[in-house]
């Protein structure tokens, strides 16, 4: 029975352990409610399915109880890598692996955390040991990182078009990582009209549907990275004399310090500039007709927005260019007699790498 975290460290591993067993019946248990959001788990799940059918090794799934995750760790949640609230993590999931042996009725176990540079091999190895004591079974601590594994490793993944996330999935070292490299936690965010955003974890689910869709196929295909401006709306909101009204901000919308306030100066192609920080508004009905759609209010485009591609298309199209980060805000009614009009516009437009699949 092999604990998996990730495809990225099981294909290697199982290729290595299916080798030296080979009369061994292996079977995979994917077990890690660690992992979040859900999203993260899902594509996580899809990734190593796909890796274990390649490897025609049987894959189980265990139960995703983050609840009880989340109780066991804790008081520990700024603990670092490697640290107190990894080994509660590591005791969990290797417990509830051992005893999916036992009810399998199958003596070996182990994980292909032993794969991972960033766990710790000798708390993983105690642990299992400890484990195959209270539960009469075999612990099997294999080092395949040693001598050229890491670098076979890569290259596997590589080769097999391989999903390669980037934290360990916990929510906690993903703060702790992200705030290190001054970034924000973009995989904890999505759009409140459930659109797809840039290199959202949703993003990544769709491009890996489509390498399975070429797999299956058997079509030729590459996934390779590209660097482009990424954007986040964190918060917005339009307020006529200190009323909040239905506001729907357009992507790459930005403000200076986040906030203006001001009246509208002017009006130019159906654009009402205000007299203050390049701030734009547009009318609902103007967005209809620009895009062909049917949006009875803001409110309705606000839950049922359009796909990101579109309203980048959109916003090139009235803007009249490729470069502007104007806030571009869609409201019913363009307040002209106000002089009271305010904009809050919480957003982030920063540089970031993505996958395609060409």
């Amino acid at each position: 029975m092999v604990h998996i975290c990730c495809s990225v460290d099981s294909h290697f591993f199982l290729q290595q352990l299916r080798a030296e067993y080979p009369n061994e019946n292996i079977i995979g248990f994917f077990y890690n409610p660690n992992i979040h959001p859900y999203s993260e788990y899902k594509l996580r799940l899809s990734d190593v399915k796909y890796s274990c059918e390649k490897l025609g090794i049987k894959l189980i799934e265990g139960n995703y109880d983050l609840n009880a995750w989340l109780k066991a760790t804790k008081g520990l949640e700024k603990e670092p890598e490697k640290g107190e609230r990894c080994t509660i993590c590591f005791d969990k999931r290797l417990e509830v692996t051992a005893q999916q042996a036992l009810k399998l009725k199958i003596k070996l176990f182990t994980t292909t955390l032993l794969m991972s540079p960033l766990k710790s091999q000798e708390k993983l190895k105690t642990i299992g040991n400890i484990l195959a004591t209270q539960h009469n079974l075999n612990f099997i601590f294999k080092d395949y990182r040693k001598g050229q594994g890491a670098y076979l490793q890569s290259s596997i993944v590589k080769s097999n078009n391989i999903y390669r996330q980037n934290y360990c999935g916990c929510l906690y070292a993903l703060k702790t990582q992200r705030d290190s490299q001054n970034k924000i936690c973009d995989e904890l965010m999505s759009q409140i009209g459930q659109q797809i955003l840039p290199n959202s974890i949703e993003s990544r689910i769709d491009l890996y549907k489509k390498r399975d869709l070429y797999e299956s196929k058997k079509q030729q295909y590459k996934i390779v990275k590209d660097k482009f401006l990424n954007y986040r709306l964190l918060g917005g909101r339009v307020m006529i004399d200190k009323n909040v009204v239905p506001s729907y901000f357009v992507c790459y919308s930005g403000l200076t310090n986040n906030y203006v306030k001001g009246k509208i100066l002017h009006c130019t192609n159906n654009i009402y500039y205000l007299n203050k920080n390049e701030a734009k508004l547009i009318t609902l009905d103007l967005f209809n007709d620009l895009n062909n759609t049917n949006y009875q209010n803001t409110t309705e485009l606000i839950y049922d927005p359009l796909l990101f591609k579109k309203e980048v298309l959109f916003r090139n199209k009235i803007l009249q260019s490729i470069y502007d980060l104007s806030c571009l805000v869609v409201l019913d009614i363009i307040p002209l007699e106000t002089q009271n009009i305010e904009i809050f516009c919480n957003s982030k437009i920063y540089l970031d790498v993505k996958e395609n699949v060409v």
